[in-house]
């Protein structure tokens, strides 16, 4: 693909100068240094991410059966914080028990392409501090301090046709970096969901999941998270997580370990022909309010069950996808500028974006720092009852111990315990309170073995490690 993209430029240069030699070797030599510079620049802050975990057995004399067996997979992702804190996908780190993340090892300049292949790489153990499945992000953080970074300070504004650099470890290859363009800026391929990506060429395949795509300058454009293809590799259609959503998003999972979206209080939905007509509506299309929070923002600001919605934020929000993307990259504190249409009068309003309640909010106000903490596994755990299990919904088992946070512990173990993993049973005994587990793990010694039966995202599945 960098070689079809040189050639075109090459070609166009020719046409437009005066001769090969005089003028194509220098802007080709010119474009040659540029990007190995911006090699240099993003490459040290690109990691490669081995996730050990636990899964169904794949093989065809297993199928039927109801074993497990240890997995392997790998993915990328891009330090964005001097001291550690990685952003990847969601489905990367999705079941792990241990994470190992490979660093990129500095090389002194003028080494040959062949010390570089020798060179040895430097692993470390990483953790998850927070996840969020509906946006497909993940923060990890490994131990260290003043490591290569890419910032999230002044993420790029995209535009299409421009050049693109997709940074990863495809199919395990770690520090491969490939090129292509900008496809769209901003593309919605599930009319049914409100995601918009980044859409691009450059060559996306298993493993580059997490990595990042920069532009000609190694500004954050995205982060690669999925293709569409017919062949499970690479077909050019390519899709990142948008930099401006992952910088709202990144400082959140890190705090709380989950996003906290925003809302302006209403509910909307699409306007049919029958709907239309049944009420009595002229030239109607797009979307109407069909309910609203009581005393919320968009009550607040004067919307009316009815109203049309012409335009968020200046743009036209005739469809229900656009308006509920529009809306999806709003953040709490910021302000939703609607324009409705209410009979024959249009009207403009400021709503303010509030922040959706979350349920895992929710167990801050039952943790107590001295009664909830669980030694050695360096959790705030609550115990589950018949009331909390209500209100959290969903939940495979209404008992045990919810991890509510991981305690700011450097002595604690690796468990692989995320906030919101439900502990149903510990070494095969079933985990009912705080003091029952608290007891189990104090009686084991270093070396011992740990199997935990956890409950994550409405899915049962092992934990399992040795105590340090």
């Amino acid at each position: 693909m960098v070689s079809s993209y040189l050639s075109r430029w090459a070609l166009a240069v020719v046409f437009c100068g005066s001769g090969w030699a005089g003028v194509a070797a220098n802007p080709l030599e010119q474009m040659d240094a540029s990007m190995r510079e911006l090699v240099k620049k993003v490459s040290p802050a690109v990691v490669k991410i081995v996730v050990v975990g636990y899964g169904p057995a794949e093989s065809e004399s297993k199928r039927n059966t109801a074993l497990i067996e240890k997995q392997t997979s790998v993915g990328s992702g891009v330090i964005v914080d001097p001291s550690g804190y990685i952003v990847t996908n969601a489905h990367v780190v999705s079941g792990a028990v241990h994470l190992h993340v490979i660093l990129p090892q500095p090389m002194p300049a003028g080494s040959s392409a062949l010390e570089n292949l020798e060179r040895h790489e430097k692993t470390v153990e990483g953790r998850v501090i927070g996840v969020s499945e509906t946006v497909d992000l993940a923060v990890v953080k490994i131990d260290g301090k003043d490591l290569p970074s890419l910032p999230l300070d002044n993420p790029a504004q995209v535009q299409q046709g421009e050049m693109a650099f997709a940074f990863g470890s495809p199919e395990g290859l770690e520090n491969t970096v490939t090129m292509g363009l900008v496809s769209a800026a901003l593309r919605q391929p599930d009319p049914d969901k409100p995601m918009v990506y980044v859409q691009t060429d450059a060559a996306i395949n298993p493993g580059n999941s997490g990595g990042p795509l920069v532009d000609v300058h190694g500004n954050l454009i995205g982060i690669n998270t999925f293709i569409l293809t017919q062949s499970g590799g690479n077909e050019g259609l390519g899709f990142a997580i948008p930099a401006p959503m992952v910088r709202m998003l990144y400082p959140q999972i890190r705090k709380y370990g989950h996003t906290h979206r925003g809302q302006i209080g209403v509910n909307v939905q699409r306007v049919t022909p029958a709907l239309e007509k049944g009420l009595g509506l002229t030239d109607a299309s797009g979307v109407i309010i069909s309910d609203l929070l009581a005393g919320g923002p968009a009550d607040e600001a004067g919307v009316k069950v009815g109203d049309l919605v012409l335009t968020l934020d200046g743009r036209a929000a005739t469809s229900l996808p656009a308006l509920e993307a529009g809306l999806f990259l709003k953040p709490p504190g910021s302000v939703a500028k609607l324009t409705v249409l209410r009979g024959d009068e249009k009207l403009e309003m400021e709503i303010p974006v509030v922040e959706r309640p979350h349920n895992f909010d929710k167990l801050a106000d039952l943790v107590n720092p001295a009664k909830s903490l669980v030694p050695r596994l360096g959790i705030l755990g609550v115990e589950i009852d018949r009331d909390l299990a209500k209100e959290l919904g969903g939940l495979r088992i209404e008992a045990g111990v919810i991890v509510a946070a991981r305690a700011a512990d450097p002595a604690r173990i690796e468990s692989g315990l995320i906030p919101g993993d439900v502990i149903h049973s510990f070494n095969g005994v079933p985990v009912v309170t705080l003091d029952g587990l608290r007891e189990m793990v104090s009686r084991l010694t270093p070396g011992d073995a740990v199997a935990m039966e956890i409950e994550r995202d409405q899915a049962l599945m092992y934990v399992s490690f040795f105590m340090d």
